[in-house]
């Protein structure tokens, strides 16, 4: 009997040893594990971190902005608007004044002239006095699409020099009316 329990103690030895094996791998992997879920605990701890601040970064900017909105009251922005109105005023004088000066250079008040057709007759043309320059016809037009913008046509009468019209609507600075000749207006630029 005294062999059988040596064969069984050795035998339990043996078992022993497995379950000592076993358990220290089932150790080993769970340290191996625990190691891990640190690594992703840090990982996700400093994403955490990165996106509390983002959060604190956008609710500072949302108040700042907050702020500067309670700041700028009505009158502030009445006056930001006056201002680039007068601005606007004064760049629209300076255009005119250089279309002005520009048309006075290039293109003359239409007077009476003789005119020379090619077979060397001379015609003398009788303009009426009362004609317009071609500035104060561009001027009308504007005007005109600024102040009823609804209805931009301006009606041709006998003040109107048809060669400046002619050229208007040649270079697709104005364009005539489709149902009545005698009106035109601007031409929408963009």
């Amino acid at each position: 009997m005294a062999a059988n329990s040596e064969v069984l103690l050795h035998a339990g030895k043996e078992e022993m040893f497995k379950l000592c094996s076993e358990l220290e791998m089932v150790l080993s992997c769970c340290e191996a594990k625990r190691d891990k879920l640190r690594e992703t605990k840090e990982i996700e701890l400093k994403w955490l971190e990165e996106k509390k601040k983002a959060l604190i970064a956008a609710d500072d900017h949302v108040k700042r902005l907050q702020m500067e909105k309670e700041k700028l009251s009505e009158h502030t922005v009445l006056q930001d608007t006056k201002e680039k109105i007068q601005k606007m005023k004064v760049y629209e004088e300076r255009l005119m004044e250089s279309l002005g000066d520009i048309l006075e250079k290039h293109v003359p008040h239409p007077h009476n002239e003789s005119i020379t057709i090619k077979k060397k007759k001379t015609i003398t043309q009788e303009l009426d006095g009362d004609l317009i320059s071609l500035n104060e016809i561009l001027e009308l037009l504007m005007n005109k699409v600024l102040n009823t913008p609804h209805d931009p046509y301006v009606t041709i009468d006998d003040t109107f020099w048809p060669p400046y019209i002619e050229m208007l609507l040649r270079y697709g600075i104005a364009v005539r009316h489709h149902e009545n000749n005698f009106k035109i207006r601007l031409e929408t630029f963009f």
